[in-house]
This record gives C-alpha cells, structure tokens and sequence, in this order.
C-alpha cells in the first residue's frame, strides 16, 4: 500500500501569505513575522487593495491585543500615553508577540477549527462554490472569459496565501445573492453583503508599518463595555450561524467580527494550493449598526432615522483630493458629514509623526448587492498639520475649494447639456423638447467632467497658495477650458455649436439660484 500523503497544512501566523514591502525590496510574511518585523517594513505591498483594508483591520485588532490598548478600563489620557510608550519603544515586544499567537489556532486547513472559516460547510453544504467563483476576475459558469483564460473547464488552483487574500475580500467585500445552498435545520437562505461593500477606507500610514498599526488604532469611545471582545479565532467554539449576532465590542468585533460569509477553503496536496471553495451565509439576521472608523459618513436629515446615515461610497473616477473637505474639517453638530473617527485620535501622535503621516486609500467601487466595477488605491501627502485643529485657515481653504470645485462641476454639467441640446436640437417656438431627449446623457457631459477634474486638480493646489484669489472664478476658468477643447471640432463645423459654447462658457461665470432646482 503507498504511503498516505502528509495532512495539509499551512499557518496564517508562520507561512508567508503576506507581501510587504520594504525600500525596493519586496518579501512575503505570515502574521506573526507581520509583528515581528513591522519595524523594518515601510508598508503592505497586497496587490488587491479590498483585501489590504481588509487585512489592516485584522492587524490593527492583534495589535490592539499586544499592546494592551484594548483595555476599556483605561481613561482616555491613559491609553493615549500607553499609545505613545509604544511609540518610543520603535517595535512590537517580540516575547508579547509570541505568546499572542501561541494562543490561538492559525491553522488554515485545520479540521476543526480553520482560521477564519467554518468546518460545518463541508457536510452542510451538497456543493462547493467553485474556485473560479471564490477568485475575484474570473469568469464563471455562463460568464464570458473577457480578460481571463480561465473558464468552467479549467479550473486552476491558486496558491493557498492567495486564497487568504481572496477570502479576505469575501469576508468584508462580499456579494448579495444566492450563494452555495447550505441547509440547516431545514433552513437554506441568501447571502447579505459585505459590511464594507462599496466604501472606500481611509487608513493612517506611518513611516513603518509599526507606526501604521498603532496610529490606526481606534479609541473606546463608550461608557462601558460589559461584554468580552473576541476576534472570530478568540472564540472558545465554532460560530452558529442561527444564533443572534453578538453585540458589537471594541476593538475586536468592530474590527473583525462583522463578515455575512462562511467560507470553507478546499486544499490541494499538502496544502500549498487551494483547488474549490465553499462560500455561503454566515448568518440571517439583520446588520448590526455601527460606525468603522476608517468609513466617512454622510447625515440627510430628511430621511427616516433608521436611513439617515450612510458611508461615502466609493467611486473609482473620483479623485481623493476631492474629500479633503470631509477628512480635515473637525466634527460639527450641523454639518451633513462626518470625517473617519480614526482622524480623532491623531492629533495625539508625536509630533515628528504626526508631521509626516499620510493617509492611504483603499476603494472597492460595487452595486449594493451583485457587480463588481473596480478597485483602486491613493496615497495622499501629509495633511494632518491641515486639520481644523492644527491649521483652521487652511482646512477652512480647502473646504472653500474643495465645495467650489463640486458646484462648478455640477453647473458645467448644466451648461453643457443645455449646449448639446442647443447644437443638436434648436428649439422651435411651437415645439417642447421631449421628456425622451431631457432624459438622456449627452455624450459632452461625460468628456468636459472628465478634462475638467484634470484641469480642477491643477487649479486646487495652485488656489492652496494663493488665499486671495476666487476660487469660483479659477475653477469656472477650468469648466471653461475643458469645455472648449472637447467641442474643438463640433465648433469648427457648426456654427450653431460655436454660438452655444460661447453662452454655455459665459454662463459657468454666472453663480445659480440656488433657490431654483436643476440650476
């Protein structure tokens, strides 16, 4: 009889699953050497920015965990001044490290217990989902294979560091929809999404990736917290899918404990590959309300209480300059948005820190239930001497800037439609346009938006240096800009759309009624 093949195995602490990056050099690490070396590594080099925000909530938790800045006890001067030894200290304490992930079982294919899985999805479910279902790009059962050579026929295993990533994303990412059946009790239900679907985070980025960790730390911001905070691999048992979710504790369930998913990963021989996958719900009962503290939310009053709060959404073709008005703008009772609660905590940074520190952005742009669009990444420049706290003349600037370049574009929209039309269609004194052509798009809008925010981004640096000039004025300079070379030719040959550029250009000058709707 042959041998049997060794069990598979592979450790989310100490198998490199994770790339980092430091100088030019790049390298792969598990989580443990994450700790372990952070002080040495300048940032995470994850090629898929969800799975990247994804991950830095998990280390930020274990960072949490040994440091012991997740005490609820300690008062706010308390954890700020512990926060700050740690600092000093330039390193995770490598005997506290250690000890942490002795603990706790990292296994990825354990039977028991996986490291952020369920073993129960094995016999609950009558099908695995597929691995070219579970990789995020690929194209599966009757999609087209666009940009892929993958199909239903070849279904490539992944590498098992990969998949982590992959399921990260499933995790905080993922999609409404049927999912793999899996049947308790009789009971078989839909998946929810994701608590991150569609947002985009704003995470702190020191100098190292120990600085990271501990500037992205979230502070308790309760009463009290009477209930035991565990991260999913903390829990003394597997999760239930049927019982009632737990309450939502700091840091470690805010951070972690939020996924609708169970996932079962499928290894391939010795574990080093990944060949199928289970993914399905996790539970069944409605979302906890709470607020990320790398999330911008946005406040309308004029919705139903329950509806009134949502976070920014985010959108691939938006610049991040664009949000500076909300991440620097301290917290107001009356204003309709509200900045990452991580931006509290950092005016308590050391000073040296606090001066270099950048903001790195992580966007998934998705419907609410099924379509993936795009993710993307940013890095922003020190901003933090900008905030309202440090600098209140210069968040003031650029909040002026920021809104005049949003209602410039909002009336070069306006205009250019009103041009279009104009060029296309003159109106004649016995005729009303249909609702049909005011309904549509005309192909103008979407070019001069996409030349002007080119243009705008060029004029919101310059206007940064340049207090006394109107910012109205030099962001309309640029709507006219854009708008004249997307309409170079149509105004060459058409007369009428020479005349209609020139009222569309003269009118972005002219401030809208705001009284008037559509203005």
């Amino acid at each position: 009889m042959p041998p049997l093949p060794p069990p598979a195995s592979f450790s989310a602490a100490d198998d490199p699953w994770i790339d980092v990056r430091t100088g030019h050099c790049y390298d792969l690490v598990g989580l443990r050497g994450l700790f372990l070396r952070a002080h040495t590594i300048d940032d995470l080099a994850i090629p898929h920015p969800p799975a990247a925000s994804a991950l830095l909530r998990i280390a930020v938790a274990i960072a949490a965990r040994i440091t012991a800045l997740d005490d609820p006890e300690l008062s706010a001067s308390q954890w700020t001044a512990l926060r700050r030894r740690y600092f000093d200290r330039g390193r995770f304490d490598p005997d506290a490290v250690n000890s942490y992930f002795d603990q706790h079982r990292w296994g990825v294919f354990d039977p028991a217990r996986p490291w952020l899985q369920d073993s129960a999805l094995s016999s609950q479910c009558d099908r695995t989902t597929g691995i070219n279902a579970f990789v995020p790009g690929r194209p599966a059962g009757n999609n087209l294979a666009w940009f892929s050579s993958h199909h239903h026929h070849t279904a490539e295993p992944v590498p098992t560091g990969q998949a982590l990533q992959h399921m990260l994303i499933h995790h905080y990412y993922g999609r409404a929809g049927a999912g793999t059946p899996r049947t308790i009790d009789t009971t078989s239900k839909k998946l929810t999404s994701g608590p991150l679907r569609s947002s985009v985070s704003f995470h702190p980025l020191g100098r190292t990736l120990h600085e990271t960790l501990l500037a992205g730390l979230p502070k308790f911001d309760g009463d009290e917290q009477l209930l035991a905070d565990r991260c999913p691999w903390e829990e003394a048992g597997p999760p239930d899918p049927l019982a009632p979710p737990h309450p939502v504790t700091w840091p470690g369930r805010l951070l972690t404990g939020l996924s609708r998913y169970a996932v079962l990963l499928v290894p391939g021989d010795g574990g080093a590959t990944v060949t199928d996958a289970y993914v399905t719900w996790a539970t069944q009962h409605d979302k906890l309300t709470t607020t990320d503290p790398y999330l911008a939310y946005r406040f309308d009053r004029e919705k139903p209480v329950e509806r009134r709060r949502s976070f920014h959404r985010a959108d691939a073709a938006r610049a991040w300059w664009r949000e500076l008005d909300t991440l620097l703008l301290s917290p107001d009772e009356h204003s309709t948005r509200r900045r990452p609660a991580i931006f509290d905590t950092l005016n308590d940074l050391p000073v040296p820190l606090r001066r270099s520190l950048r903001i790195r952005v992580h966007g998934f742009e998705q419907d609410g239930k099924t379509v993936d669009r795009q993710w993307y990444t940013a890095l922003t420049p020190p901003l933090l001497n900008w905030t309202q706290e440090h600098d209140p003349h210069k968040a003031q600037r650029i909040a002026e800037c920021c809104q005049e370049a949003e209602r410039v574009a909002q009336r070069l929209a306006t205009v250019t439609k009103q041009a279009w039309d104009a060029t296309t269609s003159p109106p004649r004194p016995d005729t009303k346009p249909s609702k049909s052509n005011r309904s549509k798009t005309p192909a103008w809008v979407g070019k001069a938006a996409a030349r002007y925010w080119v243009l705008a981004e060029t004029v919101f640096w310059r206007l940064l240096d340049e207090s006394d000039t109107p910012a109205h004025t030099a962001f309309a300079d640029a709507a006219a800009t854009a708008l004249r070379e997307i309409t170079k030719t149509a105004r060459i040959q058409h007369k009428s759309a020479a005349r209609a550029i020139a009222v569309a250009a003269r009118d972005l000058y002219c401030r809208p009624n705001p009284s008037r709707k559509g203005a």
